[in-house]
């Protein structure tokens, strides 16, 4: 069981500590244990009721009436909302709850109402997406622990590959290469570039997690590809990224490179004529929109 601090549930909840604090005293909401040291933790149950309490709270749920409800019915109220509610924030508040719980059958049931709704591409980008990135900042900083992170991106990662299977290849286009660099094993970024760029007709050579170097240059000098495409994580390290953008930028000097990712974004990098930086999924899209158009085969 993870344990969190106040700033945690600030963090993951959207409610200021200050608030947390005054719902804890006045209406004996939460009951935060003691470590030996004497210093407060809370633990996932906690997080469960807090997530819970600010979603319905957003929505104009009073926190008297709230506080007064029993768990089973806090839960059920939480379901009902996120079933008839479509604002893209309540959705993600619902999926960091799935998280949480690890509810494989809860997280799935969201994710396919709103393909339904909106489409894929659009649950991607407004939900998934925005989704991913929240958990990933809380992963870097220990909020949530690998297990939950690893489940989401696991069950998130399933649907996105079943939608690549879902395009049809098409003649013509321009060729992408995308991978990670070796280490790098995040890899929803780059599957849901892959579904972007097959779903507007070019072609795509798929290298996945941890290439190693030698591996991408022998691609390459097969394929020719116009563009190479890698999301920067974790590895390399923020000490190496600008070596690693130097290397690639001379190794792969006749193709158009696409760098983004949290070792790359708000970082004081110098990028070389042939690397440019996307500073959000959307920049790939708008890339795209920018190519010549791939007709349909009919």
């Amino acid at each position: 069981m993870s344990t969190y601090s106040i700033k945690d549930l600030e963090q993951l909840s959207g409610i200021k500590a200050h608030t947390l604090r005054i719902w804890e005293q006045r209406y004996n909401l939460l009951q935060p244990k003691r470590t030996d040291t004497n210093i407060r933790y809370y633990d996932d149950d906690d997080l469960k009721l807090i997530l819970n309490v600010a979603l319905l709270n957003d929505n104009g749920v009073k926190i008297s009436k709230i506080a007064s409800m029993a768990a089973n019915e806090l839960r059920e109220e939480v379901m009902k909302l996120t079933e008839r509610s479509l604002t893209h924030d309540d959705q993600i508040h619902a999926l960091t709850i799935c998280m949480i719980e690890m509810d494989e059958e809860r997280f799935d049931k969201i994710l396919s109402t709103n393909i339904i709704k909106l489409g894929f591409e659009q649950t991607m980008l407004n939900i998934i997406y925005p989704f991913m990135s929240k958990i990933g900042v809380l992963w870097q900083t220990g909020a949530i622990n690998p297990a939950q992170e690893h489940f989401i991106s696991n069950l998130v990662r399933q649907k996105l590959i079943v939608a690549i299977d879902g395009q049809i290849p098409q003649r013509g286009g321009k060729k992408f290469l995308l991978y990670l660099p070796e280490g790098e094993l995040h890899e929803i970024s780059i599957l849901f570039a892959s579904y972007l760029i097959k779903s507007k007709g070019h072609k795509v050579i798929y290298l996945g997690q941890s290439t190693p170097n030698d591996d991408l240059l022998s691609v390459y000098k097969l394929h020719q590809p116009e563009y190479l495409l890698t999301v920067i994580t974790t590895s390399p390290s923020s000490e190496y990224v600008q070596e690693y953008i130097n290397a690639l930028s001379d190794r792969f000097g006749n193709a158009q490179i696409l760098v983004t990712g949290y070792q790359v974004l708000g970082q004081d990098l110098n990028f070389p004529s042939n690397v440019s930086q996307m500073s959000y999924i959307r920049d790939i899209k708008d890339l795209l929109e920018e190519l010549d158009p791939v007709f349909q085969e009919k």
